[in-house]
């Protein structure tokens, strides 16, 4: 059930950063993160008397350190995309936050087999090999500078799924609560401080409703991954597939064209699922 859970909370993920993407196309990338996290915190919150549970300090404590680590390593990664080196942010980004559950994972004695071990260094070139629209040959041309900051955002995003994962069995979905507010004030008090807009105009409405919503269902249902005995080496680098579903929406809805190095990553990550699965 866990790889399940984990699984379906990566296509879900995917599919609300192409809707995010499409609306930053048509409003400020803060307003439109702000929104659709404050969205996804309001269905959150209607949801909780059936799925909340009791929390400790504790568990608030570790939902709100996940929010301020997902939504630092959002606007790193926002930021460093609108340099210019999206060809090296993106696989860089990607391949950082799936390493970062399987490192935790480990050191935290999570034991796997020898297929599990197999798919996870699968599921890892696969993420890279996805993320690079450019082909590999952007990676092979990166300079240190490039490469800081998608490390960086990558290790939040990592982050995140690492410290959501420390919460009690018991809590249910109550500290996405205490993350999402976290998330939310931090990047609407760096937009203030920074003088960015925070509108989103009529027309990028029904992307960032859905998108956020799309967010917070994802986050739910990797909580719920991680509470169903899941070992964070393995959901944690499942959730972190979500590359694949952006990708392949990308693909159907806007045509564009898949590049070699994305045809085999789409493969490796198919394989990668197939070993994780295998028993021993």
């Amino acid at each position: 059930m866990a790889v399940v859970l984990a699984l379906t909370s990566a296509v879900v993920y995917g599919a609300s950063d192409f809707l995010g993407g499409l609306a930053t196309r048509r409003a400020s990338v803060f307003g439109v993160v702000a929104l659709s996290q404050v969205i996804g915190l309001t269905a959150l919150v209607a949801l909780l008397p059936w799925l909340g549970g009791p929390v400790t300090a504790a568990d608030l404590g570790w939902g709100a350190a996940a929010g301020l680590a997902g939504a630092t390593g959002l606007m790193v990664f926002f930021r460093t995309l609108a340099s210019g080196v999206m060809s090296v942010v993106a696989p860089v980004t990607a391949v950082t936050a799936a390493a970062v559950p399987v490192l935790f994972g480990l050191l935290g004695g999570d034991t796997v087999g020898p297929w599990a071990a197999a798919g996870i260094a699968l599921a890892l070139l696969a993420v890279v090999l996805v993320s690079a629209e450019s082909g590999l040959s952007a990676l092979r041309a990166a300079r240190p500078a490039a490469l800081a900051p998608a490390l960086a955002a990558g290790a939040m995003f990592g982050l995140f799924f690492a410290l959501i994962d420390r919460t009690s069995a018991d809590a249910g979905l109550t500290p996405l609560v205490t993350a999402r507010l976290a998330s939310v004030a931090l990047v609407v008090g760096v937009a203030l401080v920074g003088r960015q807009s925070l509108r989103v105009g009529r027309a990028a409405l029904p992307l960032v409703a859905v998108s956020g919503l799309g967010d917070m269902t994802a986050n739910a249902l990797f909580l719920l991954a991680s509470q169903a005995d899941g070992q964070l080496a393995i959901t944690g680098v499942l959730a972190s597939l979500y590359p694949v579903s952006t990708v392949v929406l990308a693909q159907v809805v806007l045509r564009e064209r898949l590049v070699g190095a994305q045809v085999a990553g789409l493969l490796a990550a198919a394989a990668a699922v197939v070993l994780i699965t295998l028993p021993g």
